[in-house]
């Protein structure tokens, strides 16, 4: 099939897990399918990775989008015009122009959108479209606005975010021929806000044999981690909680722990935290010699949303995990035998300790993490999910255009 595929970034190098997730599909799909990718870049310094994904892609075109969210024109146009500031952020009008070039010359079978607020750069086509949803924006943004906003702004961000942003996403499920989620919790809780609505579930994967490649290395002392990228609200959050509220429990019971935190766009507030205990390192080479060099790791994330690709890592690297619910859910693993949960931070520090102080309760629980993993989460199987997804929707694509005809 011939596929344009619009991401709201540009999938190489993989310092996010959305990165990571269409990156791994655009590669496993290429055997099958003929991709044209648009992409949205903030610097051009982003153009030299092009080549990487060229080598999966029969085109790839990127169009710039402001380097900083707060700039006057996207403050200005989401003031005073229909859209929510996530998708103003994200708007390109010469990606529109673009895409509506594309189409024109005509022979593309289905429009891949990633995110729904790459929807707004599709003018009007029989084309059909797929939206790939790989967090629910609206719950997230309306968590940042209860739990995180500065309260002076938080009026505001309610409007932005309980008005437009739950409107127009939305808005473009029922728009879209053809929903995905990532996991079936997403998709209940996008049947809660549209009821009726057809989603089909394509799971993140993971290269499990990359991850188990290199051998675990022992270090003197024992070494809690955290990973993630910081322009996630999300990691912001969780971090916070942990340094503050998990932390400090955990070294109180093991005084030589030490607690590492690896990540992109690491904010300022979250490289103060670095201290003699505290470690903080932006832009590790390889992830994999963090989660290999640790003992465990503990994900204390409150909020909604993520690709949670954290915590796959971390199992596929037979890693121990610590982590709520919220962090776990939709992965599908089971409290005490893939990872340990609770959605109470004074116990999350007591697993945690626990699991320091029993290294054989440690080794087990990587080991049957590593092996969960192993069987229900790969690359392979995700892309095999998508590509049935394609071919269902180009078929009823043109049995509907067929009724049509002859009507």
């Amino acid at each position: 099939m011939k596929i344009l595929m619009l991401t709201p970034y540009l999938p190489f190098p993989l310092f996010s897990g959305g990165q990571t997730r269409s990156y791994n599909l655009i590669k496993s799909l290429s055997d099958k399918h003929e991709i044209t990718l648009f992409s949205l870049i903030k610097d051009d310094v982003e153009k030299k990775h092009i080549p990487e994904l060229e080598k999966y892609c029969k085109k790839v075109s990127v169009f710039k989008r402001s380097k900083t969210p707060w700039t006057l024109r996207n403050i200005f146009l989401t003031a005073f015009g229909p859209y929510p500031f996530l998708v103003m952020r994200n708007y390109s009008p010469a990606e529109r122009r673009a895409v509506k070039k594309e189409l024109s010359g005509g022979g593309y079978d289905l429009i891949h959108a990633e995110t729904f607020y790459t929807m707004p750069h599709i003018p009007s086509t029989s084309v059909p479209i797929l939206l790939v949803e790989q967090t629910i924006e609206y719950l997230v943004y309306k968590h940042y606005a209860g739990e995180q906003a500065p309260f002076l702004i938080q009026p505001i961000l309610w409007v932005d975010v309980a008005l437009k942003l739950k409107f127009w996403e939305t808005h473009f499920w029922k728009k879209a021929q053809r929903v995905v989620a990532m996991s079936k919790s997403d998709s209940r809780l996008m049947k809660e806000l549209v009821p009726n609505l057809k989603i089909d579930i394509v799971p993140n994967g993971i290269d499990v044999g990359h991850f188990s490649a290199k051998k675990r290395q022992e270090e003197k002392y024992s070494k809690i981690l955290y990973v993630g990228n910081f322009a996630w609200l999300q990691n912001a959050e969780a971090v916070e909680v942990l340094v503050n509220e998990v932390w400090p429990q955990i070294k109180k019971e093991v005084p030589d722990c030490k607690l590492w935190i690896v990540g992109k766009n690491i904010t300022g507030k979250v490289k103060n935290y670095a201290s003699e205990d505290i470690e903080i390192t932006e832009g590790l080479p390889d992830i994999r010699d963090a989660y290999l060099t640790s003992n465990l790791l503990v994900v204390p994330i409150k909020g909604p949303g993520g690709t949670r690709l954290k915590i796959l890592e971390a199992m596929a690297s037979g890693l121990p995990v610590v982590t709520t619910p919220v962090g776990a859910e939709g992965l599908g693993i089971t409290n005490g035998k893939q990872a340990l949960i609770s959605d109470d931070f004074g116990e999350l520090a007591k697993l945690a300790v626990r699991l320091i102080k029993n290294k054989k309760l440690a080794k087990q629980l990587g080991l049957s993490a590593k092996e969960f993993a192993e069987k229900n989460y790969s690359w392979s199987k995700s892309a095999a999910a998508l590509d049935k997804i394609y071919k269902d929707l180009v078929i009823a694509s043109f049995a509907y255009k067929e009724v049509c005809d002859k009507n």
